[in-house]
């Protein structure tokens, strides 16, 4: 198997959405390489220093982004294309997560199961198992959002999905969009976590039957329905090269440059984005004072690796002074953090163009 490598990252924490409950736990959290390469074979991209044992999931994780009025929309806008090719079939939700999807496709009356042998809850709708054929489940439609990207060998897992559901159904997929990432030199969304980055091409290459595909979240995430029994090992589509930046990181340098020192600077996003530009920050010497986050449980807790509390929109601003600068981690969220925070601040996207 040939690879040509193109990116490479140090000391990264392995898991940068879980919480710590000290600033020195945080700052002793497991860290990781990242070292980015395609496949010149099947044209994937992945980190070849991943190391799935590094990551253990646990109730310290928190990942919950639908605090989010904005990102409530965005699941409505998934929900509009499962309607589309879903309506009225059986679902499978497979890495579940939280179950918050779940919940909200079973209140629109969809008759869903789901299947993630890392859930905490008590739905009686949601196994704790992986999807294996053993269950004797199976269901018309499936649903896997923002999990592929955390799976070594795509490919395989994609395989045994398909076999434990008959070989048969229609899949929907989500994952982060490669393409956006290295259009908008966002560095802050390259994550140990993440061991797989898919352009929308990578699709259609493993599926022949392709029912629709396209963007969402403003082009951040990408999604594929596919007919499960086409799924074939993708092979690189050299009409489609990927176009990796020289200049990903030369950002970081221009941040440093407009910063004012005597200003107080927060990160509003205390989700993956802002782990890792706290880090680089913090290697640039740029002191970052706080973060806020809406999600109140992340709030009190520290942030991997930077050592950094998160606080709520309201205990943020009584430490903030006027004009002092908060870096937006998702422009998706501007106007709604601009709304909760009086207009007050310098606010810089972090991922502008």
């Amino acid at each position: 198997m040939s690879q040509r490598e193109i990116f490479r990252a140090e000391k990264l924490p392995v898991l940068q959405n879980r919480m710590f409950n000290t600033a020195q736990e945080a700052l002793n959290s497991p860290t990781g390489d990242i070292v980015l390469v395609q496949d010149t074979g099947t044209g994937l991209v992945f980190n070849a220093a991943f190391d799935p044992k590094k990551l253990v999931y646990d109730k310290s994780y928190q990942n919950e982004q639908a605090c989010s009025t904005v990102f409530q929309s965005h699941l409505n806008t998934v929900t509009q294309i499962i309607r589309r090719h879903f309506e009225g079939k059986t679902l499978i939700e497979v890495g579940c997560g939280k179950g918050y999807f779940l919940d909200h496709l079973h209140a629109l009356g969809f008759d869903i199961t789901g299947i993630d042998p890392a859930y905490e809850g008590g739905n009686p709708r949601v196994i704790k198992a992986l999807f294996e054929r053993e269950l004797g489940l199976s269901a018309e439609g499936i649903v896997l959002r923002h999990v592929l990207e955390h799976i070594p060998d795509p490919f395989a897992f994609l395989s045994s999905i398909a076999h434990a559901n008959g070989g048969k159904g229609i899949i929907y997929i989500e994952v982060p969009c490669f393409d956006w990432i290295c259009h908008h030199r966002a560095w802050f969304d390259v994550f140990y976590e993440h061991v797989n980055y898919f352009r929308v091409n990578d699709f259609h290459q493993m599926f022949a039957r392709v029912l629709e595909s396209g963007h969402c979240f403003n082009g951040q995430y990408i999604y594929v329905v596919a007919d499960l029994a086409s799924l074939r090992k993708p092979s690189i589509d050299k009409s489609k090269p990927l176009d990796f930046p020289g200049d990903f990181l030369n950002d970081i340098q221009n941040i440093a440059s407009v910063v004012k020192r005597n200003q107080r600077k927060a990160i509003w996003g205390g989700a993956s984005k802002g782990v890792i530009f706290s880090i680089y920050m913090q290697r640039m010497g740029i002191g970052i004072d706080l973060v806020i986050d809406i999600n109140p449980a992340k709030q009190g807790k520290y942030l991997a690796c930077s050592g950094l509390c998160v606080k709520s929109p309201n205990e943020a601003m009584q430490i903030l002074q006027p004009k002092d600068t908060i870096f937006v981690m998702n422009s998706n969220y501007l106007d709604e953090i601009v709304a909760q925070s009086g207009n007050q601040y310098q606010y810089y996207k972090v991922d502008h163009e």
